[in-house]
């Protein structure tokens, strides 16, 4: 197994940055790709947009990874100090039981999700689905301590640190701070390559993937690649046409999800340059469910060639994300050798 730059995945796996509030994001990517990178701006919505000079300027590449994390915001704090909060991005209620959350304000306070005991629900309480509005946040402070810190507008991250587990990691955020990782990666690690790349680190995907439609728009590339997770439900249960994909299958090619058809030339080059170099690749089809690969497709006249390197990921919007490292590893290859590819392909469509 390859090995990957496990200190630089923790680092960017958990650092906090809910929708709308990637800053600190921000500065560490910045801090990872300026010096491998010709140039590279901020936008007015705060995408990363990072510029590599190509043999030739008459095509143009993007490449989107998003930076933020599902989170929450400050809503409401009640006459005892309990914080209420409104969720940025989709979350399966029941897995904010028993969690640990940090609340950013003028300084970070850690607080825990809290809700009605078991001892003292009804039996009616005890069979109903949890929705998001039966927790609250709680700081172990009073009001007015509670509110020399914190105000309405704040933002919430899910507090758990990256670890180690046999052949994967494990982590919050996974999705989809391992796609900013690889995009970090194959950076430091592209020399030659035909065309100019755009790469861009987006805002704001988890409500709605609006940092890669600003970009797109902006750089109106001719080729696309997103980077994201995807489900990879190899667990007990799980039928074999319900998987999408399995960890240690390697770099996932996707060919559909919810808001993307990816280009069938794009998939038929990342199967042919898989296979050229000897990479471990798998095919991906999610029902539900969508990436950046959207926003670059679609967000220019006439649309680019787009596909998708994703990372299969179990346990996806919950504490415990995990991915396996050579996947990991084998993602970073894929994506490096498709964009050094990319003018000895035949594009014409047929």
């Amino acid at each position: 197994m390859k090995k990957i730059n496990i200190p630089l995945l923790t680092s960017v796996c958990e650092i906090a940055g809910a929708p709308g509030f990637e800053q600190r994001v921000r500065e560490l990517v910045i801090k990872e790709i300026k010096e491998y990178v010709d140039d590279y701006r901020i936008d007015n919505l705060g995408n990363v947009i990072a510029f590599k000079k190509g043999s030739s300027s008459e095509k143009k590449v993007m490449i989107a990874a998003h930076m933020d994390e599902i989170g929450f915001i400050v809503t409401h704090i009640d006459d005892q100090g309990f914080v209420r909060f409104h969720t940025l991005g989709g979350f399966d209620p029941k897995t904010l039981t028993a969690q640990r959350v940090i609340v950013h304000g003028k300084k970070d306070l850690i607080g825990v999700m809290g809700s009605k005991p078991i001892h003292v629900m009804t039996a009616s309480e005890r069979s109903k689905v949890p929705k998001t509005t039966d927790y609250f946040i709680d700081l172990g402070m009073s009001k007015k301590e509670v509110e020399k810190y914190i105000s309405v507008g704040d933002s919430i991250t899910r507090q758990r640190e990256l670890i180690e587990m046999g052949d994967c990691v494990n982590c919050k955020s996974i999705d989809n701070r391992v796609s900013v990782f690889i995009l970090i990666e194959t950076l430091k690690k592209l020399k030659r390559f035909p065309y100019d790349i755009h790469a861009v680190f987006t805002v704001q995907e988890e409500v709605g993937i609006r940092g890669a439609q600003v970009s797109a728009q902006q750089i109106q590339p001719d080729f696309g690649f997103g980077l994201d997770t995807t489900i990879a439900y190899d667990v007990p249960g799980a039928a074999g046409h319900e998987k999408i994909t399995e960890l240690g299958k390697g770099a996932a090619i996707k060919i559909m999800d919810s808001q993307t058809i990816c280009d069938y030339r794009m998939v038929r080059y990342m199967k042919e340059i898989s296979e050229k170099k000897k990479l471990k690749t798998q095919l991906e089809i999610l029902p539900a469910g969508g990436t950046d690969t959207m926003g670059v497709q679609r967000s220019t006249p006439g649309g680019s060639i787009a596909g998708a390197v994703s990372i299969p990921t179990r346990h996806i919007h919950q504490v415990i994300e995990m991915a396996n490292k050579n996947d990991i590893h084998q993602c970073i290859e894929l994506l490096k050798a498709c964009i050094e590819n990319l003018n000895e392909y035949d594009w014409d469509f047929k």
